[in-house]
């Protein structure tokens, strides 16, 4: 097999890389800077607050531990199902 156009081959592969950038005397002053907005930093704040909650509700369960345990505790099936799919409705919209 025989090539043509082994020049313009060459040429592709001979491409110069770019320089690196030479900062000038302007390049000296210059300083990167960062604004958080205020947004940002109640998000933060935010995260922090979650992170620091507890995952278990102990009153909650306490609560309901005392009602299963003293036979107060009472709900019906179809109550139980209702909250479960507006749960799953909360989810999927």
């Amino acid at each position: 097999m025989r090539i043509e156009n082994f020049s313009q081959i060459q040429q592709l592969y001979n491409t110069t890389k770019p320089s690196a950038y030479s900062a000038g005397s302007a390049g000296k002053d210059f300083k990167d800077k960062l604004n958080i907005s205020s947004a940002g930093k109640d998000l933060n704040v935010a995260k922090q607050a979650v992170a620091a909650a507890p995952d278990v509700r102990a009153d909650k369960i306490a609560e309901l531990k005392s009602a299963i345990e003293n036979g107060t505790y009472d709900i019906s099936g179809y109550e139980f199902a209702d909250h479960i799919m507006d749960k799953l409705s909360q989810t999927l919209a």
